[in-house]
């Protein structure tokens, strides 16, 4: 039985879906996969409190809403990595041209360039999982940015036609749908080995910003708290959070 995508409220404006999301979960409890997506988002976030940018009418705006009860709090990650592959099981059905990848801990790229960010956010009551909100923002038919993030992309510059939003939502829900199941039967060891195996950069050398410095570095794994594990060429080894690495492009 489907669980993302079994309840879809469809919001013509909203300043931020994850936001909706949350009001809805301190008034109710709404349907685990439970979405929420906005036509227009005013106010939508990526990481560290960036803006999204997403022009109304051409891209998917939307937040899920889980109740993963079935993780331990420090295996929070693992829903994070179902939740990029997920998305990235939607846009590597589309796109063929330019690998598509997820990089760390989970923007999906097309080539070296950013076509779809994710906000997580997690509530944890003790030693248990209560609820998780996840934000998707994905650039479908928006050709021209303004905003100041670097590289962003939509999959209809790379594959040069326009895509029906509304099935696309419903593929996007059937995928991840797949993955929260995979998760939820357990498969832990399959979500995190195929992940590593996405992964943007992975096992190659690049010059990344590891503590505000600049060091030639692979990418060799993630721990069990989901912290990304790095070596230097002198062998130095870091594994860090978000705010501590930086992937230069």
């Amino acid at each position: 039985m489907r669980i993302i995508g079994s309840s879809i409220i469809s919001l013509d404006e909203s300043a931020s879906t994850n936001d909706y999301a949350l009001e809805l979960l301190k008034s109710s409890k709404p349907a685990d996969g439970t979405v929420v997506t906005t036509k227009k988002q005013s106010a939508g976030r990526g990481q560290e409190n960036n803006s999204w940018e997403s022009e109304p009418g051409k891209n998917l705006t939307l937040s899920i809403i889980l109740y993963p009860h079935f993780l331990p709090p420090d295996r929070q990650s693992l829903l994070s990595m179902a939740i990029a592959l997920g998305v990235y099981d939607l846009i590597n059905s589309h796109i063929t041209a330019q690998p598509v990848r997820i990089k760390w801990p989970n923007d999906i790229y097309i080539g070296d360039r950013k076509a779809c960010g994710m906000l997580i956010q997690n509530s944890i009551m003790g030693n248990r999982f209560d609820y998780a909100i996840a934000g998707i923002g994905l650039n479908v038919n928006q050709e021209k940015f303004i905003s100041d993030a670097p590289n962003p992309v939509s999959l209809k510059m790379i594959a040069g036609r326009e895509f029906p939003t509304e099935e696309l939502l419903w593929q996007l829900c059937g995928w991840l749908d797949t993955r929260y199941h995979q998760l939820r039967l357990g498969d832990r060891k399959g979500i995190s080995e195929e992940y590593l195996s996405l992964m943007y950069r992975y096992n190659e050398w690049h010059v990344f910003e590891i503590r505000h410095r600049a060091a030639e570095a692979r990418i060799t794994g993630i721990n069990r708290y989901g912290q990304l594990q790095l070596e230097e060429r002198n062998g130095t080894r870091s594994e860090c959070d978000m705010k501590e690495v930086k992937f230069l492009i």
